[in-house]
């Protein structure tokens, strides 16, 4: 039986925890004025340096949209940016002190949400896994939609 009403599309559903769980995140990160994908490239940054192109592929987030976002936090002195020693066309981006400082800080935060996550029903890492294999068959989908078309 088809889906006939919106709470009825997975679609939908998914739509709606991942608009939600923006919201969430968007009140913890207010005491730092940080926006969630602001954050989420500081996760990775924490990490260890990055390239600019490699920081986005890992964000899945594009060069337009990217850049931005890097000069601002580079702004507010949370990241590093510099020209590949190597390579000048290469931009290099790694936490700054201060960055360090503060991504301990929202980490310390953000750990509030996750029993959100956790009393779904099932434990983070098959969460983790099913949410990954649903974007691993949509992105394969849309692939293969854009090369039929």
């Amino acid at each position: 039986m088809a889906a006939t009403t919106l709470d009825e599309f997975v679609c939908f559903a998914m739509y709606s925890a991942s608009h939600a769980t923006t919201q969430a995140y968007r009140e913890v990160l207010k005491p730092w004025s940080l926006t969630y994908p602001q954050y989420l490239a500081m996760v990775v940054l924490a990490t260890g340096e990055r390239t600019v192109s490699s920081l986005g592929e890992e964000l899945a987030l594009d060069s337009g949209t990217l850049s931005p976002l890097l000069r601002r936090l580079e702004t507010r002195g949370l990241v590093d940016r510099r020209r590949d020693d190597q390579d000048e066309r290469v931009v290099r981006v790694s936490l700054s002190e201060d960055g360090r400082r503060v991504h301990g800080e929202v980490i310390g935060a953000v750990g509030c949400l996750v029993p959100a996550f956790v009393d779904s029903g099932r434990s983070l890492p098959e969460l983790l896994e099913q949410l990954t294999s649903i974007t691993a068959n949509m992105r394969a989908l849309a692939s293969g939609l854009r090369a039929a078309s």
